[in-house]
């Protein structure tokens, strides 16, 4: 999955946390896109199985959209609680170098890092 694709999932999730009710609007604001390009993003992650649309076109999660979106998310919360620690940085900053790095970073370093939060 590209880097985009992981955004637009970690930002449903992170709306449904919000409001329970995800809409592409809010999409499109989380992100600061545009509509039509939130549009095409829910198509692609539509067919890959992603995401459906309710009765009232609300996006929801499948199950295998539900746990991809809570990985990424899971990541960008360590990071930036990693970042926050290690470098005495801000969450503001901390959070826009986890949005980075997130998409990235190998799974044996995110298990390293979770392992080293926990013990310090």
């Amino acid at each position: 999955m590209y880097e985009s694709g992981e955004d637009y999932l970690e930002a449903i999730l992170m709306i449904r946390n919000e409001k329970e009710i995800v809409r592409s609007v809010d999409v499109a604001r989380k992100l600061m896109v545009s509509k039509p390009s939130v549009s095409r993003a829910m198509g692609i992650l539509k067919d890959d199985g992603y995401i459906f649309f309710d009765e009232n076109q609300h996006i929801v999660l499948t199950e295998k959209g539900f746990e991809k979106a809570s990985s990424i998310y899971s990541r960008h919360k360590l990071l930036t609680a990693f970042l926050m620690k290690i470098a005495g940085v801000s969450e503001e900053q901390a959070e826009k170098n986890a949005c980075r790095v997130e998409h990235f970073i190998d799974s044996d370093i995110v298990a390293g890092i979770e392992s080293w939060m926990k013990n310090n």
